[in-house]
């Protein structure tokens, strides 16, 4: 019997966050969490068990297991493995640092999994994300569109945050969002940004005295973000469990809602089957419902296509073993 069952797998600062979430949510009757850490996953899960005797909480059955949790799960957050760590250099950790050792936590989740189940959701957030992704989706014969990454949804968000900041106004007013790698290459699509109806070219004038946008200025903005959390707390959680939170949501409830998560394109821009990246996807009850190639201009265009050779380099990387060429 299907009983609106989550299972968390990871349970570090990323995976505590979305367990976290997901009690909240009122929509899972369980949650199961699976970590290598047997007794992290027994104390996270019992101090969230504890919690459902408070006012607010619902009485989610909430216990740690293992792998054959999945058999009936009706969605799978993958949360596991090592994250970012702060780096004490002025520059952006580069994710693709961890494309070598994830990509065998990512093999060792996937088998566990498959081993129950090929039916139910599964959203990926382990970094570097979209290779993560892409060996996810791919070798593993889990059916298309039922497994697929948080993507640029934390991206976007800080992009609308920025947007929203320089005009003063309420960020879910801006409809906006990042496409490309979950990274430093992610870029904003400027040319569809809309506040009620005004574009990129109409806001200056709307909103005069404010700064003027400027694309390169945007998109290294939001990638500091990143950065500025990172080097605040030692790494990033709060955002992206939310995100993959307000996934899992929107696939339990058959939302159809437009999102911008990872997928491995099949002949969008050019690409076919040989890389994982965000744009914008139908979300519904059975995972990725759509994939949507938005027309992008030329500046946009150049910088997905740097974004997705990049992307290609790591999913190299996570096959050879060799990181050197891609430290930046």
């Amino acid at each position: 019997m299907k009983r609106n069952k989550l299972v968390v797998v990871g349970v570090g600062h990323v995976g505590s966050y979305v367990l976290a979430d997901a009690m909240k949510l009122g929509l899972f009757s369980e949650i199961a969490v699976i970590d290598i850490d047997k007794d992290l996953a027994y104390g996270e899960a019992l101090d969230q068990e504890h919690a459902t005797a408070l006012t607010y909480m619902s009485n989610t059955t909430v216990h740690a297991g293992d792998y054959s949790e999945c058999a009936n799960a009706d969605v799978i957050i993958c949360a596991a493995g090592p994250s970012v760590i702060k780096s004490d250099e002025d520059t952006m950790p580069d994710r693709t640092q961890l494309a070598v050792v994830n990509s065998e936590v990512i093999r060792e989740v996937m088998t566990g999994i498959t081993q129950y189940t090929k039916d139910a959701i599964i959203i990926i957030i382990t970094n570097p994300l979209d290779t993560m992704l892409y060996i996810a989706e791919n070798e593993f014969g889990y059916p298309k569109g039922r497994i697929f990454g948080t993507g640029t949804m934390l991206d976007s968000a800080r992009l609308r945050k920025i947007i929203a900041a320089n005009y003063d106004i309420d960020a879910k007013s801006v409809t906006g969002y990042m496409m490309g790698e979950h990274g430093h290459t992610a870029f904003p699509v400027l040319s569809r940004l809309n506040v009620q109806g005004f574009g990129e070219e109409e806001l200056d004038q709307v909103f005069q005295g404010k700064e003027r946008l400027n694309r390169d200025t945007i998109k290294k903005q939001v990638v500091k973000a990143a950065f500025d959390v990172l080097n605040g707390k030692g790494w990033t959680n709060a955002g992206v469990a939310q995100a993959a939170v307000t996934l899992a949501k929107a696939v339990m409830l058959d939302e159809r809602s437009v999102y911008p998560v990872s997928t491995t394109l099949h002949g969008q821009y050019g690409y076919d089957g040989d890389v994982a990246l965000s744009m914008p996807c139908i979300i519904g009850r059975n995972g990725v419902e759509k994939q949507l190639e938005i027309v992008l201009d030329s500046q946009e265009l150049k910088w997905l296509h740097q974004s997705a050779e990049y992307i290609k380099e790591t999913i190299q990387v996570s096959k050879t073993g060799r990181t050197h060429h891609l430290q930046s």
